[in-house]
């Protein structure tokens, strides 16, 4: 990759930022040296409390990639198999999802199931969709009550359907395999061996200081408290921070996590999704030769692109539904990934 300038991509970004009233952070780390290191707007409107390159924020869909890792820690230990089907854990609960599911169909987004949140369907990030009072989704097992009842939409391996009930699927697995909540699973097996300090499955009514409040618009009060579930699961809902977010690519790529073929074998393309411009492999985006955790929820939109050939990473993480992608967009395009 061609040198870049960096106090004038500085410069740009905070151009954007003005323009768009970016709220949130952005990061860019070469080699393990952090190159552009930027912070902007509020993480909580009311009391005028500013964000911070420490803040934590909601990473929404980025959750996924830990739970693969969860995953695929537990067939590491010979408790689970790619080929486990899911049926054979689920008791009698959801009997929509087919006999002939399989655990890796779940990470790849390829089982066919029905989503209680489907992206296809002509859903809007703001809209008011779950079914049930917001609180009482706390536990991975009450997750059950929103994710009944939908039919399979193809056979599964078919094609690939980005699909949110699938990796609550995959974190009740994981809960049932060890007896352990999903929250106690992510600390155990992701963050204590990437050392990431920061990064929990926190309450949203509850939220501690020095974490970003999500907001809907780019001004006003309005938070996401009554559009998502108060605590995430294993398809979303938990917060991080740049730090620890870039402490996770870190250790992925050292084999820290899972070992090395493991993560050869998640980040090899399963599918390729058109519509996203990119592949999918396990539990991660993948463009060219880099790997990409990406999430967008009421209040949260962040990107990250890491790309192992030139160790290079760059994150954006806005705590407002839009506010990542413009800015996330101008990297791509200043910071190319190897092919």
């Amino acid at each position: 990759m061609a040198p870049v300038d960096m106090p004038a991509l500085e410069r740009s970004i905070d151009r954007m930022a003005l323009q768009t009233g970016f709220s949130g952070v952005v990061r860019v780390e070469g080699a393990g040296v952090v190159e552009l290191d930027r912070a902007f707007g509020l993480a909580c409107r009311a009391w005028g409390v500013a964000n911070t390159c420490a803040t934590r924020f909601g990473v929404a869909s980025a959750t996924k990639g830990l739970t693969a890792l969860v995953v695929m820690q537990l067939i590491a230990q010979g408790r689970l198999e790619l080929s486990t089907p899911a049926r054979s854990l689920l008791g009698d609960a959801l009997r929509t999802v087919g006999a002939d599911v399989t655990v890796e169909q779940l990470l790849a987004h390829r089982s066919g199931i029905g989503d209680y949140l489907d992206e296809d369907s002509g859903w809007q990030v703001d809209d008011h969709v779950l079914d049930v009072p917001v609180h009482e989704l706390a536990t991975t097992e009450q997750y059950l009550r929103v994710l009944e009842g939908y039919p399979a939409r193809f056979p599964p391996g078919e094609r690939f359907a980005y699909c949110n009930s699938g990796y609550v699927i995959l974190a009740l697995i994981a809960e049932r395999v060890t007896a352990t909540s999903f929250p106690a699973l992510v600390q155990e097996l992701v963050c204590a061996p990437a050392g990431m300090t920061a990064t929990a499955f926190l309450r949203s009514d509850e939220l501690p200081a020095a974490t970003a409040r999500g907001y809907l618009d780019v001004d006003g009060l309005r938070t996401n408290v009554l559009h998502l579930p108060v605590r995430g699961s294993g398809d979303g809902g938990i917060y991080s921070t740049l730090d620890d977010v870039h402490a996770l690519w870190a250790a992925l790529f050292a084999g820290r996590i899972v070992d090395a073929h493991v993560v050869a074998d998640m980040v090899r393309a399963r599918s390729e999704v058109p519509s996203e411009a990119m592949h999918y492999g396990l539990g991660f985006w993948l463009d060219g030769g880099a790997a990409i955790l990406e999430g967008y929820d009421p209040g949260v939109s962040f990107r990250s692109v890491h790309d192992p050939a030139t160790a290079t990473t760059h994150t954006v993480i806005a705590n407002t539904s839009e506010g990542a992608w413009p800015l996330a967009r101008h990297l791509d395009e200043t910071l190319p990934v190897t092919g």
